[in-house]
């Protein structure tokens, strides 16, 4: 597992199978893990859905809970519960991503995911698109 410590600089028990990181490219990293496991921001949820793998949104204010509410209705994943996890509910939620066909349907939903919005936005504003 690899957590990252972000701007809350987490205190993680570690162990031989956990890696605590600071800052990451989410771009880089995402396509080569299993799951993503995170806030809910809109951002980290863009994020994983390009990289095409199962994510679990973990919400806790404003948006996030939006960006679980269509990640699971996307069905690219599971948007955790309101309030804080827990060791079984984390665990449910990662062995529902963990289905092949949530898998499979990250992956197609990542081929749908438009890089070009801003660009398209600005056109569509000028009258050129």
């Amino acid at each position: 597992m690899i957590v990252s410590q972000g701007w809350a600089e987490l205190d993680v028990d570690r162990g031989d199978d956990l890696l605590v990181v600071g800052e990451v490219d989410h771009q880089a990293l995402f396509p080569r893990v299993a799951a993503v496991v995170h806030h809910g921001g809109a951002g980290t949820t863009t994020t994983a859905a390009r990289a095409g793998v199962p994510q679990v949104v973990l919400p806790q204010v404003y948006d996030q809970h939006y960006w679980a509410g269509r990640v699971d209705l996307l069905g690219i994943g599971a948007g955790h519960p309101a309030g804080m996890p827990t060791a079984a509910s984390l665990l449910d939620a990662l062995e529902r991503v963990s289905r092949p066909s949530v898998a499979a349907r990250a992956r197609a939903v990542a081929a749908e995911v438009r890089t070009d919005g801003a660009r398209a936005a600005a056109e569509r504003l000028v009258g050129t698109g």
